[in-house]
């Protein structure tokens, strides 16, 4: 098995129930974002909408760029457990992960006519956590940079119980 199902497999697309605004894909008004195996990173195209921006038009905002980020680094630590478990991503029993920590570096404006493209790794894996660091680049530059700590939670935290 591959990172992934299939080359052309989102993890979000696997992950059953997800709501979250920025990565579930069964959120009909969310962000919809798609995170795929390339080698050892995990990456994710992203075009910006115009309602995405920060005070100036043409500058992606930075509570947007904070949450694709996140999103991102989440699923990612999510597909790495499965892969770890060596099984498909969605199969029962369900792995969640939730944010422990988020640093966000913003090193440049984003803009926001273009697709914005991320990178994340993993630095460390543990029974419970996770660590990642996701690189932000558009139009060949690095914008942000985040490190984030992704927390195995029990599928009760998922359930609400």
């Amino acid at each position: 098995m591959d990172r992934g199902d299939t080359v052309s497999d989102a993890f979000q697309d696997l992950m059953q129930h997800n709501l979250c605004y920025g990565c579930g894909a069964a959120n009909p008004s969310g962000l919809k974002i798609k995170s795929y195996w390339e080698g050892d990173e995990a990456v994710c195209t992203f075009q910006p909408a115009a309602h995405h921006m920060a005070g100036p038009p043409h500058v992606v905002n930075g509570g947007i760029i904070s949450m694709i980020i996140d999103c991102h680094a989440v699923c990612t630590a999510i597909a790495d457990a499965y892969k770890g478990e060596g099984r498909t991503i969605g199969s029962a029993p369900m792995i969640w992960y939730a944010t422990g920590s988020l640093k966000v570096d913003y090193l440049r404006p984003t803009p926001i006519n273009s697709p914005i493209q991320l990178r994340a790794r993993i630095l460390e894996r543990g029974a419970r956590k996770t660590r990642l660091t996701c690189s932000v680049q558009s139009n060949g530059q690095e914008c942000a940079k985040g490190d984030i700590v992704a927390v195995r939670v029990p599928n009760e935290w998922f359930e609400g119980a």
